[in-house]
């Protein structure tokens, strides 16, 4: 006979649902349960350049996106607690409106996502496992730094991305507003913090992954 977690699912089922989220994910196939955040005003059409600009930053928040449902569905598989599960759930959803709306804006940039998104999605998941492995107050730690870095670098993009971009710009606002949110429900449920070097060692990777996403 299976055991059931207390929310009534066996471990099996659990990795089947993860392994349905990462198929989902890498190919394109979530969708979101929001609407897509618009800007106030009509937008002017692209120059080339401009268009070619977009399509690399929506790239990097598009891969953004993919390590985050990895990140979020390892950590839940993770934890036993029934409230973290439901947290890191709701966390999740929110990331597939963002994993949407940013595949959405690549099609209409007439760009594709990343080319190693398989690649990016197995680090996140292996990292967010293992954080969840060590212990909840590590595992939301994880999310607490995850975050913060991604707010730093959504703000940096919304400096970037081209100033008559409104419909990027509405999204990359929108997704800004999320993760502060996530981060700040991470540190009131007792996130620990990282360690420094942890902290250097996931700013490293995160540049090695947004350099190369931009191009590929």
């Amino acid at each position: 006979m299976r055991q059931l977690n207390q929310q009534g699912h066996s471990a099996l089922d659990d990795w089947l649902s993860a392994a349905d989220n990462a198929l989902r994910t890498l190919a394109g196939a979530n969708t979101a349960s929001r609407p897509r955040p618009q800007p106030a005003v009509k937008q002017e059409p692209l120059g080339a350049q401009e268009a070619s600009l977009s399509a690399s930053l929506m790239r990097v928040n598009h891969v953004g996106e993919v390590c985050a449902q990895a990140l979020y569905n390892a950590q839940l598989l993770a934890t036993r607690d029934p409230v973290l599960r439901e947290s890191f759930h709701h966390a999740a959803r929110e990331e597939t409106d963002h994993l949407a709306w940013t595949h959405q804006r690549l099609r209409e940039l007439n760009a594709r996502p990343s080319l190693l998104n398989p690649l990016w999605y197995a680090g996140a998941f292996g990292i967010g496992w293992l954080a969840g492995r060590v212990g909840d107050k590590v595992s939301l730690g994880f999310v607490v730094e995850t975050e913060a870095q991604v707010e730093h670098h959504l703000a940096s993009h919304l400096d970037r991305l081209p100033a008559n971009d409104l419909a990027s710009r509405a999204i990359v606002q929108q997704m800004k507003e999320d993760e502060a949110r996530h981060g700040a429900q991470a540190r009131e449920a007792g996130a620990s913090a990282l360690p420094a070097p942890v902290r250097w060692a996931m700013r490293a990777a995160a540049k090695v992954m947004t350099t190369t996403a931009h191009h590929l």
